[in-house]
């Protein structure tokens, strides 16, 4: 076997599994694991803290104990959340960091306290004015006063010195996943919507130094090899995430490969490279307001729709599609302005409701099909 295959074959079994993968990373790092609820969390403190920041995007499960606090309108990925940590299986984590970016978010937050009290919490509240110097002021203490709650769990203050080092790590694998994600698009069968997702998922259950390591090595092997021959679909896939995962394996059956992305559980995360003026506070601040096109961050110029475009042009994509995880309400307000954006751009737009605890692969495999068969 190929070292690069080797490398994307252990990285997509680590995608894959989840709890293995968290469990054997806290083993080889000796760090207890911490839960990240989506969409955007600032890894880089708990990381600074000594712990191992896990995302935590739910799961197929049963939703029965949850439905005690949250109604089923919410959104399916902070239910199976609830509900996982109700059952005990999140039992591992030393605590959680709750981001209130929607309504959900912020009954979870408040919920969770109640309903899993064994399991610290915190909250991260990011500022709707994000790009005012106020903003960026409010932010900065934000995230210290995270820290100062990381420290009590910890049993010992987070130091800058210690903030510092580990968002350097981040920044290592922000740049070592924006130059992958540019390789990826070149191997489109190799890397396929599922191998290239999880290979990008196994880097939310290990710890990033590790996976840095090993998605720069890989990088490099792809580099040295030439572009591989495709003629079925490239698209852009955008929402929150691109599972369940048979969803992917969908896509590859029809030949229809992500040459991109615009994914809360994707290059949203890696995307926006940090400034280099200021201390580490400051620089954390001025990421987030320097993020463009994120549904979950207040946008008045609404320049996703421009983005996508570009991201279609670059990289001679045919069609967007809309991964659409259902009662997903900032996902779903935008849509209809995204919707008008890419009509303008006459740019094809398929769009997919998604369910984690639905069984409507027919349906979908029909939609995909159907909507591949009118492009080719």
């Amino acid at each position: 076997m190929a070292y690069y295959t080797d490398l994307i074959t252990q990285l997509s079994a680590a995608g894959a599994a989840p709890f293995k993968t968290i469990d054997r990373s806290c083993k080889s790092t000796a760090k207890e694991a911490f839960g990240c609820f989506p969409p955007r969390i600032p890894e880089e403190l708990i990381y600074a803290a000594g712990f191992l920041p896990v995302q935590l995007w739910g799961g197929r499960t049963e939703l029965a104990k949850a439905d005690r606090y949250l109604q089923g309108f919410c959104c399916t990925v902070m239910r199976a959340n609830l509900e996982l940590a109700l059952r005990g299986v999140y039992d591992m984590l030393r605590g959680v960091i709750i981001p209130t970016l929607c309504d959900s978010l912020k009954c979870v937050l408040e919920d969770w306290k109640e309903a899993v009290p064994h399991i610290p919490c915190i909250g991260v509240v990011y500022p709707q004015n994000r790009t005012l110097p106020e903003g960026r002021d409010y932010m900065a203490e934000e995230f210290k006063r995270i820290c100062d709650e990381l420290g009590v769990i910890r049993g010992r203050k987070v130091t800058e010195a210690e903030v510092e080092l580990a968002f350097e790590v981040y920044e290592a694998w922000r740049a070592a996943m924006r130059d992958f994600e540019k390789e990826a698009v070149r191997f489109p069968v190799t890397l396929g919507a599922k191998t290239r997702h999880l290979v990008m998922r196994a880097a939310q259950f290990m710890d990033k130094a590790q996976y840095t390591e090993m998605i720069v090595a890989l990088t490099a092997e792809l580099k040295k090899l030439p572009d591989e021959p495709f003629t079925g679909l490239r698209v852009i896939p955008t929402g929150l995430m691109a599972e369940p995962l048979y969803l992917l394996d969908l896509f590859e059956e029809n030949s229809i490969s992500f040459v991109g992305d615009d994914l809360s559980q994707g290059s949203r995360l890696f995307r926006t490279p940090a400034r280099q003026q200021g201390n580490v506070w400051q620089r954390m601040a001025a990421m987030i307001a320097d993020i463009e096109g994120d549904t979950f961050l207040y946008d008045p110029y609404k320049s996703k729709g421009n983005m996508l475009r570009d991201l279609v042009k670059e990289r001679k994509a045919n069609a967007v599609v809309v991964l659409m995880t259902k009662f997903c309400d900032p996902e779903e307000f935008d849509y209809p302005i995204l919707k008008e954006a890419m009509e303008k751009e006459h740019i094809p737009l398929l769009y997919l409701e998604t369910d984690q605890q639905a069984d409507n692969v027919e349906q979908l495999r029909t939609r995909i099909q159907s909507f591949g068969e009118m492009l080719l």
